[in-house]
Parts: structure tokens; C-alpha cells; sequence
């Protein structure tokens, strides 16, 4: 039954409208507070582990107004489903490497 409900919690997500993910994207901007867009722009992760990463960051202090709505948003643009976030370019316009920040 979990599964089940799982799923269906699933593709309400997938199927947000607009308006959902405009509010979204508003909430995004909350991240910003404990850490740079960066590290939520280069994750690719499913429906569950972004609500996952939601309810970490909820008990790290964050403030999220319509989680329902920055979970789709997420799911939307930076699902499993996306293409991999481009590397990051160093001063010299090389790729940076993860010990390099």
C-alpha cells in the first residue's frame, strides 16, 4: 500500500502545473540561506530522495513556506530525467575539479 500511495504522491509531483512551479521556484530561493544554488542545481534525484533531502533540510532549520511546491520544481528541473549539470569552470576556463572549491 505504501508503494502504491508512493507512487501516486509521485505523479502529482510530475504533473504539476505552471503556477506549482512558479511557487517553486520562489521557494528555491530560501536554499540560499545555508548554501549556494549550486549544490541543489548539480543533484539529479528521484521524487523520493528530494523529498528526502526536504525533510533534512527542514530539520537542518530551513524555512519552506510550500514544500509541495519546491518539491515539484525540483523533481521538475533537476529529476533523474535531466541532463547532468555542466562542470563548473574555473578562472582559467578549465573544468573545476570537487577539490578545487
Amino acid at each position: 500500500m505504501k508503494f502504491v500511495l508512493a507512487i501516486l504522491a509521485a505523479g502529482t509531483v510530475w504533473a504539476a502545473d505552471q503556477a506549482t512551479l512558479d511557487r517553486g521556484q520562489r521557494e528555491e530561493r530560501n536554499c540560499v540561506a545555508c548554501h549556494s544554488l549550486r549544490i541543489v542545481h548539480s543533484q539529479r534525484l528521484s521524487p523520493a530522495a528530494w523529498s528526502k533531502e526536504l525533510d533534512k533540510m527542514a530539520g537542518w532549520g530551513a524555512k519552506v513556506t510550500d514544500r509541495d511546491a519546491l518539491l515539484a520544481w525540483l523533481v521538475a528541473n533537476y529529476g533523474t530525467d535531466k541532463p547532468p549539470a555542466p562542470a563548473e569552470m574555473s578562472g582559467d576556463g578549465t573544468a573545476r575539479q570537487p577539490h578545487d572549491h
